[in-house]
């Protein structure tokens, strides 16, 4: 069965899997959370890459076959006619990731770092009894001020996925993506998800944007977060006060560089898009 791949992206707790969770109810659509594809992906070319043996037995064209490959094996099951992948980590391998889907296009999610910040540290504390996975340590996990400078370093749950989005916004292949602010989608969703589909240049579906469904306990148990996957059935604008330290808001509210964007052919929607 011949597939189109497409892709989801960005930051983290930014809405990618409630933009998947909502993708999902076109039947001709297959999306879900992050999956393993792209550490597989990674895997594969060191595996075939200079300085080790088997670098000089696979040509490149070979390497693009394996890498195709390994989404065919992974999705053979799904019946879907697009799918959707998600990974924060498909900003950082585009042109690897151009070379074997030349059509595809990325959805990636953005928003305010500070609300990611205050997002996971809610989490966090919603979890007191589990020394959750996304810290390496107990010195990491000790304080907000160490869980957040964790999460923001350049290897960082966030910081990682800061840089691979902002060195991909300034890219050769920015054309290929469409940053969704977090904000617009929850506020607008369906005008979001019009202007998704014709970036993709896919017609339309009438989503239910108050009948949502996405949850993964088993995974989320894993790390040591129950909830970090689970989305609410209805897409609205929930608003609340900042758990973490003024100090520490002020710092990462300055790093949205989406907003000021110049030079990139990146598309955005964002709360200021007309």
């Amino acid at each position: 069965m011949k597939r189109q791949y497409y892709f989801i992206s960005g930051l983290p707790r930014s809405g990618s899997t409630l933009t998947a969770a909502i993708l999902k109810q076109n039947p001709r659509f297959h999306a879900s959370m992050s999956g393993p594809i792209a550490g597989l992906f990674e895997g594969m070319i060191s595996q075939v890459s200079a300085g080790t043996e088997m670098a000089s037995m696979v040509t490149a064209e070979q390497r693009k076959r394996l890498l195709q490959g390994l989404f065919e094996s992974y999705y053979s099951e799904n019946k879907e006619e697009l799918i959707f992948d998600t990974n924060r980590s498909w900003t950082a391998k585009l042109p690897a990731l151009l070379s074997v889907f030349p059509y595809t296009k990325v959805i990636c999610l953005v928003r305010d770092v500070a609300w990611i910040m205050d997002s996971m540290e809610r989490q966090f504390r919603n979890n007191p009894f589990e020394n959750t996975r996304i810290f390496a340590n107990a010195q990491q996990r000790a304080t907000v001020y160490s869980r957040v400078e964790a999460m923001a370093n350049a290897n960082g749950l966030v910081g990682y996925a800061w840089h691979a989005l902002r060195e991909a916004c300034y890219s050769d292949y920015a054309d290929r993506l469409m940053l969704v602010d977090y904000d617009l989608l929850v506020a607008r969703p369906e005008e979001v998800f019009r202007l998704i589909y014709s970036f993709l240049e896919e017609d339309y579906f009438e989503h239910n944007f108050s009948d949502v469904s996405y949850d993964a306990p088993a995974f989320d148990a894993n790390l040591g977060m129950d909830g970090l996957h689970r989305v609410h059935k209805t897409v609205t604008v929930r608003k609340r006060k900042t758990i973490l330290p003024p100090d520490i808001f002020k710092e990462h509210s300055s790093k949205s560089f989406w907003r000021s964007m110049k030079n990139s052919a990146a598309r955005i929607i964002e709360p200021d898009s007309n």
